[in-house]
């Protein structure tokens, strides 16, 4: 697959403009967010990320109970211990920012005051589509069209 460049006007005088079809982090049309989806350049490929830490924007939320690599289905619950009163959450794969593999670490771009408002983890229920359209929605509605500041990633 091509890679867009996101320093280029792909056919507009503003990548942004005409209906958002410029390039941003992820591959995805510029103001798009398609959150059952890991970004390609997030670093996931299909490593088994159960254990690792999960960094929010601002600080730690907890550790990786189980990932989903399941194709355009993507997902991971969060056990987040005491910072929400031992509660899980279910982070669309779209959210996740990188992967450092070393540190046994994710970073999703959300800031905790965002996780903690999400629609509440319903382990019964969490492949409902109506859930899922309400989850997807909600992290829809705080995704940025402009990449996330962060480490430089090559």
């Amino acid at each position: 697959m091509d890679r867009l460049d996101p320093h280029t006007t792909h056919g507009t005088t503003d990548p942004v403009a005409d209906g958002g079809q410029g390039a941003h982090a992820g591959g995805a049309p510029a103001g798009a967010f398609d959150p059952w989806r890991y970004r390609d350049e997030a670093g996931v490929a299909s490593a088994d990320l159960t254990g690792y830490k999960v960094e929010a924007t601002d600080g730690g939320i907890g550790k990786i109970d189980k990932a989903s690599h399941e194709v355009d289905d993507s997902y991971l619950v969060v056990d987040t211990g005491p910072w929400i009163f031992g509660k899980k959450v279910m982070l669309p794969a779209g959210t996740v920012n990188h992967v450092d593999h070393d540190e046994r670490k994710v970073f999703v771009d959300r800031d905790k005051d965002q996780i903690k408002a999400a629609p509440e983890y319903d382990e019964t229920n969490h492949a409902d589509p109506a859930y899922r359209d309400s989850l997807g929605g909600y992290y829809g509605e705080n995704h940025s069209a402009l990449p996330p500041d962060g480490p430089t990633r090559i």
